[in-house]
């Protein structure tokens, strides 16, 4: 079975450390249970097949949630293609590296009643189609982006890719509405497709998007979620400079799609507006 990350020294030589050649996925576990937990699974043999690297075996790890034991914790799982190759070329014998590691949680619960200022990144995401959905382990974009601001009161940064496409922020999924229909950006040259964003848009009638950033003018709510933080309604936006360019209200359009989401975590779904 995979080695915990406390117990597992990975050698210099391992790609994971060389060029990033490798897959993770971060899932949320309540009591030994995790959410989403087939959606999780679902997207790491998508990248297993991006990637060309073999699928641990499922009963391998099914049984990682349970060393969460009880209460509320993250299970990172991290899949490195192993170690050897001559520069960027892998073995074809190499064998992947399962670490797991499972650490206490506890969400940030004033994010969801009272909202969350968000600004825009200037650094814009380059197009990969093949990457595109797969929480592969480089996301050296999602780091330069994190960087450019220090301000605690702003939670997150809006993302664009190299052609103005809006896609994502740097660690989560965004949704809006606007015009009474329910929108997210098409994630087909790059961006990691969520687990509670998929699910959402399993029982919600979502439509995928190419816009750029001027559409959440025109939204009547937003929102930035993921499968371990929740649903975030968004009320200030800023731009890069850190000036306000939009404000919403909370309200019932906020609360609708937040009960959905939290209802599929476990999380609560009543809130005071």
């Amino acid at each position: 079975m995979g080695r915990s990350l406390t117990d597992q020294w990975v050698p210099a030589d391992d790609r994971a450390l060389a060029y990033g050649d490798g897959l993770f996925e971060t899932v949320l576990v309540r009591d030994g249970e995790p959410l989403l937990w087939r959606r999780h699974l679902a997207r790491l043999a998508r990248g297993c097949t991006t990637l060309g690297m073999p699928m641990p075996p499922a009963g391998e790890l099914d049984a990682l949630p349970a060393k969460a034991g009880p209460g509320l914790k993250v299970l990172k799982l991290i899949l490195t293609r192993g170690s050897g190759g001559r520069g960027y070329l892998p073995l074809p014998s190499a064998e992947p590296r399962l670490l797991w590691q499972v650490t206490d949680f506890t969400p940030q619960a004033q994010r969801w009643k009272a909202g969350v200022r968000v600004r825009h990144c200037r650094l814009r995401l380059g197009v990969q189609p093949l990457l595109a959905g797969i929480k592969h382990l480089n996301r050296l974009e999602n780091v330069l982006a994190r960087r450019e601001w220090d301000d605690s009161e702003v939670a997150e940064g809006l993302l664009c890719d190299s052609q103005g496409s809006l896609i994502e922020a740097t660690s989560m999924n965004l949704f809006w509405l606007r015009q009474g229909r329910f929108e997210t950006p098409r994630l087909e040259g790059c961006g990691v497709a969520g687990t509670l964003r998929e699910a959402l848009m399993a029982c919600h009638p979502f439509s995928e998007v190419t816009v750029g950033a001027e559409v959440l003018a025109e939204a009547e709510a937003v929102w930035l979620g993921n499968s371990v933080q929740g649903l975030w309604p968004v009320v200030r936006l800023d731009d890069a400079d850190g000036r306000r360019q939009q404000c919403w209200t909370l309200g019932s359009l906020h609360r609708s799609l937040q009960r959905a989401a939290h209802e599929l975590l476990g999380y609560p779904s009543t809130f005071n507006s």
